[in-house]
């Protein structure tokens, strides 16, 4: 098998990660996280969303964690935004990319931005042609790709409309999320032979949870399909508050094991990333799903 000689992992848990969490994490705290990650080698980071604190309380302190972190050049810091609003509240603490997000499931979407999927397009279309009229780049999220909490199996060909309308609207990057871990490789693999017809893979993220303990299975098949970039938590953190039953991203020390021990370069220092996640576990005062995380505790 023919693996790829680099990755780009993009580091969520500190948005898609504590917005699960029930308990609020200090400020200090998810600074000095933050800020730690940045140590660690990696290249992209998102640090937070600026929606409205009564949806998501937990990441109430945008705009503060936004502005106290130390900046690493060479580093991009991302944050979340689902209207104009927060798009002016991210543009005001000058971050480097913004993320847009919705679900290519109308339930989901509807609990998740309160907005049918033909409502959202114009909101989001507004986002990022005013991201890109400042100079900073845009990323799409597409929620329930392979399965939808309330809908079942979704339809291939919705996925590549909402796809499509997003890179039409002028996205860089496209995440493509499995939200509820339902994922098998298999389905990893006949989605992207579609997708990789019509688009490039160097624009192509994915986003896999391991609710169901697939997530790295379903990462070795992207790799061998071509794609390089993957969204992971630190720790294993994250679900997401409208999908009842979803669990954390595949976690950022369980992945960074896996490629290292395959010879596959991502720039990130093992070490200090497992710190981090130790450090974060403390705060949260829990074990987190990291079997890297777990097995370093435990030695």
């Amino acid at each position: 098998m023919k693996w790829p000689k680099n990755i780009t992992i993009k580091e969520v848990g500190p948005r898609d990660g504590l917005q699960n969490e029930k308990d609020f994490i200090s400020t200090e705290d998810k600074i000095s996280l933050i800020n730690q990650l940045s140590a660690s080698g990696l290249k992209s980071i998102e640090i937070t969303s600026f929606v409205n604190p009564k949806w998501i309380p937990t990441l109430s302190d945008a705009t503060a964690v936004a502005t106290g972190i130390t900046k690493v050049p060479g580093v991009t810091y991302t944050a979340l935004v689902p209207n104009q609003k927060g798009l002016e509240r991210a543009f005001e603490a000058n971050v480097d990319e913004v993320a847009v997000f919705m679900s290519t499931s109308e339930t989901h979407n509807l609990k998740n931005i309160n907005k049918s999927i033909s409502d959202t397009f114009p909101i989001l279309r507004n986002l990022v042609q005013k991201t890109l009229a400042v100079g900073k780049p845009s990323r799409g999220y597409v929620s329930t790709v392979f399965g939808c909490p309330y809908e079942g199996p979704i339809d291939i060909n919705e996925v590549i409309r909402v796809s499509e309308t997003l890179f039409e609207m002028g996205i860089n990057e496209l995440s493509l999320g499995d939200t509820i871990g339902v994922a098998n490789p298999k389905q990893v693999q006949e989605l992207l032979e579609v997708f990789l017809k019509r688009f490039p893979a160097d624009k192509l993220a994915m986003h896999f949870h391991d609710t169901r303990g697939t997530a790295l299975a379903n990462v070795l098949v992207s790799l061998e399909m071509g794609i390089t970039t993957f969204d992971s938590s630190i720790g294993g953190l994250g679900g997401c508050p409208y999908a009842p039953g979803a669990s954390g991203n595949v976690a950022t020390d369980d992945l960074l094991y896996m490629l290292h021990g395959m010879e596959i370069h991502t720039g990130v220092d093992q070490k200090k990333l497992l710190s981090a996640s130790q450090f974060i576990q403390k705060k949260i005062g829990r074990p987190l799903p990291s079997k890297s995380l777990q097995a370093s505790t435990s030695q």
